[in-house]
Formats: C-alpha cells, sequence, structure tokens
C-alpha cells in the first residue's frame, strides 16, 4: 500500500468524491501488471495523469459529457449508484465490472432507444485509458457532494477537466455491469428526448388513446 497519499479528509474544501483514497490506489493499481510501479509513479508524480489498462479490474464505458452526465445522475437519483466516474477531456469515464465493453453494445442494439444514445466508447479487454491525478492541484470551492458517494458538483463538458467525479475509495468497488448501464443509458435518452417522449415511453397506451 502507498503510504504518501493522505486519508480522506470530511470537509467541503476536499470532499469524498475529489480525489482517491489509499484504498481506491490500492484498487486502481491492481489493474496493472505492475501495482507496485504505479504507486511508484504516483508518489513521484501525484498530480499527473496515469494510464492503466482496461478488461482485468474494471471497463470503462467513455460517454460524451452530457450525455454521460445525465447517466450518472440517473444512477444515483433513480438507481443503485455508480462506479467510480471520472471527467477527462470533455468526456465522462464510468468505470464498469470487466465484461461490459463486450456486452453493452450488442444490449444496445436490441433497445428501442438505441438510435437516441450517442456514440459510446466502450474500453475492455486489450484497451487501455487515462485516469485523471488521484489527488487534484486545487479543490475548486464550488465542489461539493450530494451525499456520501455521490459526484461533486462541476461542469464536465469544459474540455480542460480532468479529475474525478466519483473517486475510488476502496479496494474493491462496487461496479455496474452491462444490464445498469443500459437502464441508465435509456433513462438518460428519454429525459434528453424530452418530457412528452419520456411520458409516451413510460404510458405508451395512455399516450395513444389519448384525446
Amino acid at each position: 500500500m502507498s503510504d504518501w497519499l493522505p486519508e480522506t479528509p470530511r470537509t467541503l474544501a476536499f470532499p469524498t468524491a475529489a480525489y482517491v483514497t489509499l484504498a481506491g490506489a490500492d484498487w486502481l493499481a491492481s489493474a496493472s501488471p505492475h501495482p507496485d510501479e504505479m504507486h511508484t509513479v504516483w508518489a513521484t508524480r501525484p498530480a499527473a495523469p496515469s494510464v492503466l489498462p482496461c478488461g482485468t479490474a474494471f471497463d470503462v464505458i467513455n460517454a460524451p459529457a452530457l450525455f454521460g452526465r445525465r447517466m450518472v445522475d440517473r444512477l444515483w437519483s433513480d438507481g443503485p449508484g455508480s462506479g467510480p466516474v471520472a471527467a477527462h477531456r470533455g468526456r465522462i469515464l464510468l468505470f464498469a465490472a470487466p465484461g461490459t465493453a463486450q456486452r453493452l453494445p450488442a444490449l444496445l442494439v436490441w433497445e428501442e432507444w438505441a438510435t437516441a444514445v450517442p456514440p459510446l466508447l466502450c474500453h475492455g479487454s486489450g484497451d487501455a485509458v487515462t485516469v485523471p491525478p488521484l489527488h487534484p492541484r486545487q479543490s475548486p470551492a464550488a465542489d461539493r457532494t450530494a451525499g456520501a458517494g455521490a459526484p461533486a458538483d462541476e461542469d464536465p463538458a469544459a474540455p480542460s477537466v480532468s479529475r474525478w467525479l466519483v473517486a475510488p475509495d476502496v479496494r474493491n468497488p462496487w461496479l455496474p455491469g452491462p444490464d445498469v448501464l443500459l437502464w441508465a443509458c435509456v433513462r438518460a435518452a428519454r429525459s434528453m428526448a424530452g418530457p412528452v417522449h419520456e411520458a409516451a415511453a413510460q404510458h405508451p397506451v395512455s399516450m395513444l388513446t389519448a384525446g
């Protein structure tokens, strides 16, 4: 385990969701074939992004910023919550259970709302992703959490943003699978299509017979 990373303070200046804990760093490092080397890199360059392989500890679903944030909002407001989530270069990275990158696109093919879902980049076995620094250079005063583990309040659409929205804080975080993320995609697509379309999807019979 690394001994350089501070424990997570429970303050508004550094909300729990803003950066990775010691246990979370161990989990991220487990994705690498050389975990000790990753800890060394983080100890010497704590404010630098890292590149980690997918397919073992996690897969990553990479969504456009607005749609991805809508997915995360739905997961926290109506669903089981999310696993770790990062914002990177105007995209949202949702960390998912291994195998999700392969199965989610296949499930979307059969979903009637698939045409309303923007193209998703699904990173699985054989892929790698860039993750934000474990510890931010500065925590903006506007950052806050909506509850324990909830995503920090910020604008993920800003291209320069590269930070954790829901940072890893345990060695074995819960990770959503393809079924949960399919549900989040559909809910996000419905909400972005507008209230009339969402109502029609939820109550098709009543909408057809109305009037």
